[in-house]
């Protein structure tokens, strides 16, 4: 009895340990379960971090590409110096932008931020209570932001403002934007090359002196470059139906030349209707457009009674003359017009009507 009753407690203790093994397997699964709930948490968590990271840097890298500026990356071709504040950088803000009528953006250094004009501040348009702004040009500077009578010359007028020092002049000679001229105290201006992008010359604040613009290992550069838009237009081919050729003696355009603009002409001859130059048989050659002395890269554009290259050629309405010893005993002729934009890019000619005259 003792030893069944020995054998029943030892069952009940192997049970016991059974109920007990068995539970702890059930606890060490369920926290296996948890481990692994948390991690697979953790990764998820982690993962959408990364999403969200990538979605905010690629969010700034559209920003960015989405600022403009013409200004040189290159910190060597980017600065201004004073000697007060030091380095003065137009690139870092990615906003300075040189057009051929105005300046728009702004500048940073130490002082702060240098606005070139009242409506691209960081904050936005303050024309409305204070009208400032370089200009590619003449002044003045409206309160749109523009400047009218900017003509791409490369002469910069008119003035800056930083909050710290206040204005920042330009030029000299302020008239144009309703200030005074100087020059005749200290003469003074901050330019740019059309050709090359580079500034040169010094602006001047009360505060801060002189602000050189090209100075030993440092210039400010624009990639901006002051040049016209052009435009070709070649004629059908006119019949003078002269058998023995005719002589071409002027022509002559209607229409409207704004100032810096410009209106020209090569004339192409033949006595074949294709423009081939072994006529009668008129099967080899092509079409070949003639300024004066019969140079193809000119272009015909002053006034009769002479003729040569002009610019700006002649306008509407007046007969420009052409070279007859290149261009008599032909019975076909064609024209190719150049419109020719102005430097800012703002104004074009309109030519509505061309009129050849010639004689049999």
């Amino acid at each position: 009895m003792r030893t069944k009753s020995n054998r029943v407690k030892k069952e009940r203790t192997k049970g016991a340990s059974n109920k007990t093994s068995a539970s702890k397997n059930r606890g060490f699964s369920v926290g296996i379960k948890h481990i692994n709930i948390i991690l697979w948490v953790a990764i998820c968590v982690a993962v959408l971090l990364g999403i969200l990271s990538n979605l905010a840097r690629s969010k700034r890298v559209n920003a960015d590409e989405s600022l403009q500026t013409n200004i040189s990356s290159d910190p060597a071709e980017s600065s201004a110096w004073s000697d007060l504040s030091g380095w003065w950088d137009f690139h870092t803000t990615h906003n300075v932008q040189v057009g051929g009528a105005n300046l728009t953006g702004y500048a940073t250094a130490n002082i702060g931020e240098i606005s070139l004009d009242c409506a691209t501040t960081s904050g936005g348009s303050i024309c409305g209570t204070s009208n400032y702004g370089i200009c590619n040009g003449p002044g003045p500077h409206e309160t749109d932001g523009s400047c009218p009578n900017g003509n791409a010359g490369g002469i910069l007028t008119g003035y800056a403002w930083n909050d710290t020092i206040g204005w920042i002049s330009f030029n000299c000679d302020q008239t144009s934007h309703g200030g005074t001229n100087t020059c005749t105290e200290s003469n003074y201006k901050v330019s740019i090359s059309g050709n090359t992008g580079d500034f040169s010359g010094y602006a001047w604040n009360d505060i801060e002196g002189w602000i050189s613009f090209n100075g030993t290992g440092y210039k400010v550069m624009t990639s901006w470059r002051a040049t016209s838009s052009i435009g070709y237009l070649e004629s059908s081919v006119f019949d003078t139906r002269a058998e023995g050729g005719a002589a071409l003696n002027s022509i002559l355009w209607q229409g409207n030349q704004p100032g810096g603009t410009s209106v020209d002409f090569q004339i192409a001859v033949s006595n074949c209707a294709n423009g081939t130059d072994n006529a009668p048989t008129c099967s080899t050659g092509a079409w070949t457009f003639k300024g004066p002395n019969g140079d193809a890269s000119l272009y015909y554009g002053t006034a009769c009674p002479t003729f040569g290259s002009a610019f700006p050629a002649a306008g509407s309405n007046t007969p420009i003359c052409v070279d007859r010893s290149e261009l008599t005993n032909k019975r076909y002729v064609r024209y190719k017009v150049r419109i020719i934009s102005d430097l800012t890019r703002s104004k074009t000619p309109i030519v509505e009507d061309i009129i050849l005259n010639w004689s049999r």
